[in-house]
């Protein structure tokens, strides 16, 4: 289990450097957002291929962004009814959950998207929009970040056998201290003088 769980520590790492890099993707989107908004009220002109790289960014930013957002427990999730349950009835949930839900529905989509990328590629599929791009990065990314998803989910499961089989505390309670919100309006108390 020791193997596993250095597996998973990896695995979190890795989806943990995926999250960081892909911070830097939305601070593009918003620059060419930005940029193409600015483009399009000063000089009146526009390019479907600028509205286009914002959608590939804005997939990017989603599908590679799962895995990332799995390993922070941050993804839709039924608390409202967990929240009644004892943590190992939560780890069974979530342990069933992917087993049963999320690493078969990830696989079955990462395998059906993996043909249609192929295909993009092979004949050089591009946009039907007038000034459009290449199709086929965009169609990579489906399978890419659902198979990102998978590996986190592997790690998750890794970590609920392990905190049922009572060799780690919970791992749905990490302690990443307070959050950007949190830390601002700590930061505006102190500018005013003011007690937490």
């Amino acid at each position: 289990m020791q193997a596993l769980l250095r597996l998973s520590r990896l695995i979190d790492a890795f989806s943990e450097r995926v999250g960081r890099l892909v911070y830097w993707l939305i601070l593009i989107m918003v620059l060419v957002s930005a940029g193409n908004a600015s483009v399009r009220y000063a000089f009146d002109k526009s390019s479907n291929a600028w509205l286009e790289i914002q959608w590939y960014l804005f997939s990017a930013v989603f599908l590679l962004g799962a895995g990332y957002t799995l390993l922070h427990n941050q993804h839709v999730r039924i608390d409202v009814v967990t929240s009644h349950f004892s943590k190992r009835v939560r780890a069974w949930i979530d342990l069933l959950g992917t087993l049963l839900f999320l690493l078969p529905m990830a696989t079955l989509i990462m395998w059906l998207s993996w043909p249609v990328f192929v295909q993009a590629y092979d004949i050089h599929e591009m946009s039907s929009n007038a000034g459009g791009l290449i199709v086929w990065p965009a169609r990579l990314l489906v399978p890419v970040g659902f198979f990102l998803l998978i590996v986190q989910g592997v790690s998750e499961l890794i970590k609920r056998i392990a905190f049922l089989r009572g060799l780690i505390p919970d791992p749905t309670e990490k302690d990443e201290g307070p959050s950007a919100e949190e830390q601002l309006a700590e930061a505006l108390r102190q500018e005013r003088g003011e007690e937490a």
